[in-house]
């Protein structure tokens, strides 16, 4: 049997998909990883190439209309089975999410803290627990059927910073155990 394909977006450190490169690497997981891709000239596409992923880097421009279909041309390019969308701070268009299967990983247990700034809003909220969740992605904000969710404890004197990172070694765990169940069951 062929192994899954996922293309990977990331925006950032790409620290979450060092951890499904880690998995895949170790053979906890057994999908293939067809492409990352990023809208910043970011660690993440660095991440890639130190995997062999092949990596593309898709700036943002002035005509929105137009990125949103060079992306999803090249998503389409891949012909991936599962898109995961890792810290990718970009809202991805109905056309997109109607064509493609996006699983995406949030810093906070939807549906509280939806949007860009879920850790800064869980802290002014004054929270006791927040957390991460892997959702199925729709043409919402964070509005997708959620998949799995962790509870990760807010501490006293919390920065954004600290709690984010607390979040993210979470996220690591969750997606990495949400793509072996989805492989394991056959669920898409």
């Amino acid at each position: 049997m062929a192994k899954k394909k996922i293309l990977i977006l990331s925006s950032g450190s790409g620290s979450i998909a060092e951890a499904i490169f880690g998995a895949v690497d170790s053979g906890e997981l057994e999908l293939e990883i067809v492409a990352l891709i990023s809208d910043k000239d970011s660690q993440s596409l660095v991440r890639a190439k130190s995997h062999d992923v092949d990596s593309h880097y898709l700036p943002l421009g002035p005509d929105r209309k137009q990125w949103n279909q060079s992306l999803l041309n090249l998503v389409a390019d891949h012909e991936p089975d599962l898109v995961v969308s890792v810290g990718f701070m970009r809202i991805l268009a109905p056309e997109f999410v109607r064509r493609f299967k996006v699983l995406n990983t949030h810093p906070a247990l939807l549906p509280s803290f939806p949007g860009a700034h879920a850790v800064r809003d869980a802290l002014a909220a004054g929270v006791s627990v927040t957390g991460t969740t892997v959702h199925w992605v729709d043409e919402g904000v964070d509005t997708g059927p959620i998949i799995k969710q962790v509870e990760v404890p807010v501490l006293p004197g919390d920065s954004q910073s600290e709690l984010h990172e607390r979040i993210k070694i979470q996220e690591r765990i969750l997606i990495v155990e949400t793509l072996k169940k989805l492989l394991d069951t056959g669920e898409q």
